[in-house]
């Protein structure tokens, strides 16, 4: 398994918890809710972007 490889897997997983947590904090509501939303939303479009970005330069390095 190459260095790309284990940081995609990585972008993956960070995708997946700040999710968790993000539902975890809607699901709680109130002070909770209001503080972390939409700071988690954020960290998780963040991870999709970076995952994205890594799988379009892998497949990129793949083909080329």
């Amino acid at each position: 398994m190459d260095l790309l490889t284990v940081v995609i897997i990585l972008a993956l997983i960070g995708t997946g918890v700040s999710m968790a947590l993000g539902l975890l904090a809607m699901s709680g509501g109130g002070a909770t809710d209001r503080l972390f939303s939409t700071r988690l939303m954020w960290t998780r479009v963040g991870f999709q972007a970076f995952t994205l970005v890594l799988l379009v330069v892998a497949v990129a390095m793949k083909s080329g």
